[in-house]
């Protein structure tokens, strides 16, 4: 009877102890600003909040211009600015700069609007045990995490669609005859740098920090929650 007793109580005392652990995960929630809901629904909201991230970012700068006139414009390495201040002065190479600015910007704008299924495969490995640990972090903690883990694999990815993009306006092949050009002027010290990396990099950079600036706006701006899982998950 003692026995049963003792194992009586320490159930009583579980269960007491399991409720004040709910409540206390329930008010934890609260005060990080997400309302009640299991990891599967936090996990599928920051999914959702990447996506519109990803929508929004791609819609923006694979429109005409959508680099060249914005914050993340992409300027000229500085390797191949050594060669640019060179060839200005060689007749026919004046607006070198101009155009290969227009070119790399251009080509960006092609890549980007390939992005998307790149991005989404990336935001699909994302577990429920990383949600946790996001949900509650900075306002681009959601981004971080994506960017960490999957940034070299987007850039192998994105890389050849980069390449193909600089060649559709044809600036690898107007890059390789300033190169030529500059490489005849003498006592120069011979170069050839790439633009593919360059742009590949200053594309992801600026894709990414608009997926930053997206996921602030769901995380503190309840009209961006545009589903009931971000207005539940996100919520106050």
């Amino acid at each position: 009877m003692n026995r049963f007793l003792i194992l009586i109580i320490l159930l009583l005392g579980y269960s007491a102890a399991d409720a004040q652990f709910k409540d206390v995960l329930k008010k934890a929630k609260s005060t990080l600003g997400v309302a009640t809901g299991d990891e599967s629904e936090m996990s599928a909201a920051l999914k959702e909040a990447l996506n519109v991230g990803v929508d929004a970012a791609v819609k923006q700068l694979s429109a005409d211009k959508g680099y060249l006139e914005s914050p993340f414009k992409i300027l000229i390495p500085e390797d191949a600015q050594k060669v640019i201040d060179k060839v200005k002065m060689v007749p026919g190479f004046q607006d070198v700069e101009t155009k290969l600015i227009h070119q790399m910007n251009q080509a960006a704008e092609i890549a980007a609007k390939k992005a998307t299924p790149i991005f989404v495969g990336a935001i699909k490995q994302m577990t429920v045990k990383d949600a946790a640990s996001i949900i509650s972090g900075a306002d681009n903690a959601a981004t971080s995490y994506l960017e960490t883990t999957s940034r070299q694999p987007l850039y192998d990815q994105f890389l050849p669609v980069i390449q193909a993009s600089l060649d559709e306006v044809n600036a690898r092949t107007y890059w390789k005859t300033v190169v030529e050009a500059y490489n005849k002027i003498p006592f120069v010290k011979k170069m050839n740098p790439a633009l593919d990396d360059h742009v590949n990099n200053k594309g992801l950079d600026g894709l990414f920090s608009l997926i930053a600036v997206k996921e602030k706006g769901i995380r503190t701006d309840i009209s961006q929650r545009t589903s009931d899982l971000l207005r539940k998950v996100f919520g106050k």
